[in-house]
């Protein structure tokens, strides 16, 4: 039997989605501003059913309805911006809509690129999802493309497969790892782990050291290659299913 949808206020929803506060709402639902199947919601105490087809069915200001909760996306970090909230400087989260960052539950990044990592970044405000992703457990793979300052030595995949690398101040040894060379300074590497630098640290063991690096996977999703960097995408069931696939 499927979960009933949830009944919200017009107001509350589209407050919690970031579109103004409750008497601004109201101004907007009394001035014609929100519409649902084509006719007016001149009333923001009115409930609404939050159903998965929602943003295809109500507009505000003219405009689809933004995502409602469950949102998952997939973004092309740039280089030169932070996964954080508060930290200076550019930020994953000035690439959505400004009142994205007022929604409730809050949007947080899966996991995180450094400043100087490109790539395939996952954001969502579900929690039960994001902790799947990223729990140890899971063992969801993601895929690197690093270019080194040096060619390989030739030892490199062995030393990563080998489920043995210890990193410095660490405790416990580097899960296995999958090492695909493209040329001699040019490799993709798969991990299940997310450790802090962790890529960067591993070729540092190995002699070597990382000048660039972009995350191309996660999972079975790829990041598609007409997602230009800073740009991003919602992702359905089907796309969210991909994360997870072997």
């Amino acid at each position: 039997m499927s979960k009933p949808a949830t009944r919200l206020r017009l107001d509350r929803l589209l407050g919690n989605l970031g579109y103004g506060s409750r008497k601004e709402i109201q101004g907007l639902a009394r001035a014609g501003g929100v519409t649902l199947d084509g006719l007016d919601l001149t009333d923001a105490s009115a409930k609404v059913e939050v159903t998965p087809d929602l943003s295809a069915r109500m507009k505000v200001d003219g405009q689809a309805l933004d995502p409602p909760p469950g949102l998952v996306l997939m973004l092309h970090k740039p280089l030169g911006v932070t996964c954080s909230h508060k930290e200076a400087g550019a930020l994953v989260y000035d690439l959505l809509p400004a009142r994205w960052r007022r929604r409730d539950p809050a949007i947080s990044t899966v996991g995180r690129l450094d400043k100087d990592t490109s790539g395939l970044l996952l954001l969502t405000d579900d929690g039960a999802l994001l902790h799947r992703i990223i729990a140890p457990s899971a063992k969801v793979e993601k895929r690197y493309r690093a270019t080194l300052a040096r060619p390989l030595a030739g030892t490199e995949a062995n030393l990563f497969a080998a489920g043995t690398l210890m990193l410095d101040n660490e405790t416990t040894p580097l899960l296995p790892a999958r090492l695909e060379p493209i040329s001699e300074t040019e490799v993709f590497l798969t991990i299940t782990e997310g450790r802090y630098h962790q890529v960067r640290r591993m070729f540092a063991a190995a002699g070597n050291h990382v000048t660039a690096l972009h995350r191309d996977r996660i999972g079975g999703l790829a990041l598609p290659e007409d997602l230009a960097a800073g740009s991003y995408r919602v992702l359905g069931n089907a796309g969210v299913g991909m994360i997870f696939a072997v």
